[in-house]
């Protein structure tokens, strides 16, 4: 592939951006080189300065389940740009997106709009000590919840990527009532509530981690999260930026069978236009301002383009069939990695749940944040590399879940298929 003119787009970013980028993830530190500077995306595809096309396995990380581009989508998002983008005012479409959020994920009983994921999860967390009048956090090694000061301690995503061992800026009295307990591990849980559970305000939780590879839930392990809170008076908090509409319709708590206290939504419930919600039990939401003396806020908040660009997109999302064939595609993705890596005889783990995937060049089973050192980065990173030449995008960093759409059926998943080989030759080498 020529990448000429993306290289000419990367240095004139560099001269704007720090490391030229807007999110730290996109330089390619991780896995080396420079990235490749997209013109537009069209259906599981991404296009760029240079004419190349890529089968797109990130999805704008995620919300972008029907594809790039998606013809309703871009209509609904257009038609509602000629009667304004932004009011800054009540209007009826955020109770129109919110009715089709609650009818999939009832234990939002009320629920806020704001403008991301980070948004959510600063705010979330803000609620939950304000309801119970308690200081401290648990969150799980290499859980990703956004970048606010508070949730920064031991970070999956970028700061994994980037190898970061803490985040420069976050003062030590900040992260000090976060406390760090390991995914799948209810004993390291029940050890912090027996040290703190007195001032433990909630657990928050990657109920399906993505944010240092794809991680499963074992056996009991969220069952045991609800049972440990319940008992503890701790709320139980699902991030589902990620997992939202993605693992299932209803999410993990729907796939599972558990109801959080609170929840945090993403940019899928905006067709992938920045926005991001939080809701739950309607006690815990009445202590926010106006009703109660917890503040939030935000201009932005229930912008009108990402109202009706959400309820499109799960409007689609829900049809019958929809979401089962791309689950389909998913599982049949995943098939292809083991197949190709067994027949180069290279060790490899990888699993989907939904509409999520991911894998690690690994010869042991990855179910926690320390698995995650066992797996051969450098061999993820020549992988990347060959497929990315081939003409298929995963995610630059072996930290990282992928997403299938439901554009990805049939020619994209067999071009990914017919493709897989080259890549694990290289990874191979």
């Amino acid at each position: 592939m020529n990448h000429t003119e993306s290289a000419k787009a990367f240095e004139r970013a560099k001269g704007f951006f720090p490391g030229g980028v807007n999110s730290p993830v996109r330089a390619f530190r991780s896995v080396g080189g420079d990235p490749f500077i997209v013109k537009y995306g069209k259906g599981p595809y991404l296009f760029d300065v240079d004419g190349n096309r890529y089968v797109d396995y990130i999805n704008s990380w995620g919300p972008l389940v029907l594809g790039h581009a998606y013809p309703s989508v871009v209509e609904a998002i257009a038609t509602q740009a000629a009667r304004g983008t932004s009011f800054g005012a009540c209007h009826e479409l955020e109770s129109d997106l919110a009715a089709v959020v609650r009818e999939l994920y009832p234990s939002l009983e009320l629920m806020r709009f704001v403008n991301s994921g980070t948004e959510a999860g600063m705010s979330v967390i803000r609620l939950a000590r304000g309801f119970t009048n308690r200081r401290k956090l648990v969150k799980f090694e290499g859980c990703y919840h956004g970048h606010a000061d508070v949730l920064l301690a031991k970070a999956g995503s970028g700061v994994l990527t980037l190898g970061l061992p803490e985040c420069s800026g976050v003062p030590s009295q900040v992260v000090s009532d976060t406390l760090i307990a390991e995914y799948n591990n209810l004993d390291s849980v029940e050890r912090l509530f027996a040290e703190c559970g007195d001032d433990i305000a909630a657990v928050i939780v990657e109920p399906v981690v993505g944010n240092c590879g794809l991680l499963v839930p074992q056996d009991d392990f969220l069952k045991g999260l609800r049972r440990i809170t319940e008992k503890a008076g701790a709320l139980l908090i699902f991030d589902e930026v990620m997992t939202g509409f993605r693992v299932a319709l209803g999410g993990a708590q729907a796939l599972y069978g558990i109801q959080p206290d609170l929840t945090m939504l993403g940019k899928v419930i905006g067709g992938g236009l920045p926005v991001g919600a939080f809701g739950g039990r309607r006690d815990i939401m009445e202590m926010l301002a106006p009703l109660g003396p917890v503040y939030q806020a935000g201009t932005l908040s229930g912008n009108p383009l990402a109202m009706v660009a959400g309820m499109t997109t799960i409007s689609e999302w829900r049809k019958p069939g929809v979401f089962e064939s791309a689950e389909r595609t998913t599982q049949s993705l995943v098939d292809g990695l083991r197949r190709g890596a067994e027949a180069e005889g290279i060790p490899l783990v990888a699993d989907s749940v939904g509409t999520m995937f991911g894998f690690f060049f690994s010869s042991t089973p990855v179910r926690s944040f320390k698995d995650t050192a066992q797996a051969d980065k450098a061999a993820f990173n020549r992988f990347f590399h060959a497929m990315l030449e081939a003409g298929v995008y995963f995610a630059p960093s072996a930290f990282e879940a992928g997403f299938v759409s439901a554009a990805h059926a049939g020619e994209g998943l067999d071009y990914t298929l017919e493709r897989l080989s080259t890549g694990f030759k290289a990874a191979k080498n």
